[in-house]
């Protein structure tokens, strides 16, 4: 199911398990279509038709950030052939203005939130009725309460989360 969130901000979510997926579709020089997160293989055909609806060809998507290293987050990277991926491990060379990456380890230790102007998409860190589960082999529960204080700090409107 698309929801849009602003004019250039879409939600992707699916009928079976996994992420949702956010798309951003920039107006700057290069026009960048950005994915936040790809859902898990078990979405894989409602991702497809959901671009299609979108008129988004999958070479039109430059870049793929994820929150984070899990199944159900990145389960259709390899769809996105000419991406560029971010993640914990290399989003130090991420370079777009008017968004701004947050380290935020408790669910997993290399979970990322990301600002774009008034949105927070926080990944597994928090949804709309909690936090996100730290009881996994990657999590960190000891850095879940710093993580969350530092979104406790950030001025957004719209919290779009890993889960609906």
């Amino acid at each position: 199911m698309i929801k849009q969130i602003k004019d250039n901000v879409f939600q992707l979510s699916f009928g079976k398990f996994g992420s949702c997926v956010y798309l951003l579709k920039l107006k700057d020089k290069d026009n960048k279509n950005i994915l936040i997160d790809t859902s898990s293989k078990e979405n894989r055909q409602e991702l497809l038709l959901d671009l299609e609806k979108l008129k988004i060809k999958l070479e039109e998507i430059s870049i793929i950030i994820l929150t984070h290293n899990h199944w159900d987050h990145n389960g259709n990277l390899e769809l996105f052939k000419k991406s560029k991926i971010y993640a914990l491990k290399n989003i130090g060379k991420f370079k777009v203005n008017g968004i701004k990456v947050i380290y935020t380890p408790g669910h997993t230790y290399d979970s990322i939130c990301l600002l774009y102007k008034d949105i927070l998409f926080s990944g597994d860190t928090i949804f709309f009725n909690g936090i996100g589960r730290t009881d996994l082999p990657e999590s960190q529960p000891e850095k879940m309460q710093e993580s969350l204080e530092k979104l406790k700090k950030l001025k957004y409107k719209i919290l779009c989360p890993g889960h609906v």
